[in-house]
């Protein structure tokens, strides 16, 4: 009955999953897709940098999948709260309301596993390819298709679902069958006890990462670095409400500076929802940090040795990287559409208080701008931290390479991204009719 429940409730809100899927699907397909290479090239000696290369990159993608497919289910719990709240009232006990967030979850996981293995295999032919292109592999790669790296992806995409899933639980089981009565947007909590403390656990772990980084052998500096991004990440976005509130008063202010009134209208719907904006501002986070670390440490480490790239291999750590890019674009999209379409109703209000629909589009536009930009200030700020300390272990002292027009584009897709989603899902209520709909 619960699965049956489940399925229709992912059938008729596909929207709400489609970042999830779309995320679990690319983490399967690279997962699968890297393991057929790796079993092909394992056997080669002249190919074992290729070998530590995908691992590192698959363990990357695993790590963004995780964050990802966490922040959208954790957003759909949210966005939901008065459906769990009616549900509670009803008379669905706390462990039935855990129990038919896990099986929504589980559904997205095995459509999306599925698919991610039917990818998989042209994926690693083209990866093949890539590489022996590039110079990265000195010959040709192998592919070797077997049941083991299919294995692993299925249960790759099952485990990083699910475990995301078990934190979506948890907030939906907290929602009170009072919250259905509820109608103030203002949050009364910024942070559960359990959040602040796994935030804080996260962001001390990062820090005692970071001063390893110059002190282990040089061949784990880059991974230990990208285990700082990852650890910094989780506690800036755990924690990541309290600061909002707080660059969201300033960053609103340049909003109001510029543009008054939807400036303010902006900053305002920030500084009351900064949970719901730290849900958008996460994935640019994410992108900015996780993406610069990788570029900036190739770039810091050749410019140690004194290598210059040109021709494909200049961008074979650009197309590495990019398939977290992908992850946190996809992420950026659903979860400003997300956020978006929650204020619908807020939307219309404000049209029959007689604001036009071009002053609610610059809003939208300014919120979402302020939001990006929030993000991407935390996420250079981590970058900024690892790539020092991987740029103290590669020479000596406390400096990194960097890209002006690789880190301009970054948070331009970001900021892309996040415009799109929320023009998209918000076009309706600016321009359509005053009504609710049907």
């Amino acid at each position: 009955m619960t699965l049956l429940l489940a399925w229709n409730n992912v059938r008729t809100d596909r929207m709400s999953f489609a970042a999830s899927f779309a995320a679990v699907l690319l983490a399967v397909m690279l997962v699968g897709g890297s393991g057929m290479v790796v079993a092909g090239a394992g056997a080669r000696d002249d190919l074992s940098g290729v070998v530590g290369l995908l691992v590192l990159s698959a363990m990357v993608s695993g790590f963004v999948s995780v964050f990802v497919v966490a922040g959208m289910l954790s957003l759909h719990v949210l966005r939901r709260r008065r459906t769990w709240a009616l549900l509670r009232s009803v008379g669905m006990t706390p462990r039935q309301v855990r129990r038919l967030v896990t099986a929504e979850a589980l559904v997205v996981a095995v459509l999306a596993s599925a698919a991610g293995c039917v990818l998989a295999v042209p994926y690693a032919a083209a990866m093949a390819e890539f590489m022996r292109m590039t110079g990265l592999a000195p010959t040709s790669v192998p592919v070797e298709v077997t049941s083991g790296p299919f294995i692993l992806a299925l249960v790759v995409g099952l485990a990083v679902t699910l475990l995301a899933a078990r934190g979506a639980a948890r907030k939906a089981v907290r929602v009170g069958p009072l919250e259905v009565l509820r109608e103030s947007a203002a949050q009364r909590r910024l942070l559960s006890w359990p959040r602040a403390v796994s935030g804080a656990v996260a962001l001390g772990g990062g820090i005692a990462l970071l001063f390893l980084v110059p002190q282990v052998k040089a061949v784990a500096a880059v991974p230990t670095g990208l285990g700082a991004t990852m650890a910094l990440c989780v506690g800036a976005s755990a924690l990541g409400p309290v600061a909002l509130r707080g660059m969201g008063r300033l960053l609103g202010a340049v909003a109001v500076r510029l543009d008054p009134g939807a400036g303010m209208l902006a900053g305002s719907s920030l500084v009351a929802q900064p949970r719901r904006a730290m849900a958008a501002a996460s994935p640019a986070m994410l992108t900015v940090a996780l993406a610069c670390t990788f570029l900036f440490a190739v770039a810091t480490g050749d410019a140690a040795a004194g290598v210059t790239r040109t021709g494909p291999s200049a961008w074979a750590a650009p197309m590495l990287v990019g398939s977290a890019v992908a992850y946190t674009v996809i992420s950026v999209l659903n979860a400003t559409a997300m956020t978006m379409t929650e204020r619908t109703e807020e939307i219309r209000l404000l049209r029959t208080l007689g604001i036009t629909p071009r002053q609610l589009t610059r809003m939208v536009c300014w919120e979402t701008l302020t939001v990006t930009c929030a993000g991407a200030l935390l996420g250079t700020g981590i970058a900024a931290a690892s790539l020092t300390a991987l740029g103290e272990a590669a020479t000596g002292r406390p400096w990194f390479a960097y890209s002006v027009p690789q880190y301009a584009g970054l948070v331009l897709v970001c900021a892309v991204s996040g415009l799109a989603g929320a023009l998209t899902s918000t076009r309706k209520a600016r321009h359509g009719s005053l009504r609710h709909d049907g």
